[in-house]
């Protein structure tokens, strides 16, 4: 059974996920990301089908994320780029990466990703900065507010956020 689509949904998440398009893209993501460009690559680091690459492929070209470019003529083989709109992803990737060591869910023992400076070679983290202090800030230190483009769901989705964090604020006071 498919599922339904995110058409007509105002939500940046459902957005970038629809352009991802499913587990698929997303891998095919991370390898772009790594610098793995050509499909006989992709298939050998996922273990994904030819029919399944092919699609997710088209997909992704589709929404503007990656880019066909010929290297050989005879016979004809193409490598794949993220654009300057796939490369945007790239920031997630480390987020993802960093959050499945934290969960324990990378399946190895170790991180097998880390990421670093290219100038110092010094470990680099994500994090949230105050954009008028530059000061960290905690992710229990966040807000979510409605932005000028919230439509009537996102704005409801945010009511019920609000009730929802007033109740156990109330029922953690009342302990």
């Amino acid at each position: 059974m498919r599922s339904k689509g995110f058409d007509g949904m105002v939500c940046p998440i459902a957005g970038v996920m629809a352009a991802i398009g499913d587990r698929w893209g997303l891998l095919i993501l991370r390898d772009l990301v790594l610098g793995i460009r050509r499909y006989d690559d992709f298939r050998r680091s996922s273990g994904v089908t030819n029919a399944t690459l092919s699609d997710r492929l088209k997909h992704l070209e589709g929404h503007d994320l990656v880019e066909r470019r010929r290297y050989q003529v005879n016979p004809e083989r193409f490598e794949y780029l993220l654009t300057a709109q796939g490369r945007q992803l790239a920031p997630m990737m480390l987020v993802l990466a960093q959050i499945g060591d934290r969960l324990g869910v990378a399946g190895a023992s170790a991180a097998p990703l880390t990421f670093v400076n290219r100038e110092t070679g010094a470990n680099v983290g994500w994090g949230f900065f105050d954009q008028q202090t530059g000061e960290p800030v905690a992710a229990q230190d966040i807000a979510i507010e409605a932005g000028p483009g919230a439509d009537e769901l996102m704005r409801w989705r945010l009511t019920q956020a609000g009730r929802r964090q007033a109740e156990d604020d109330a029922g953690n006071g009342a302990q």
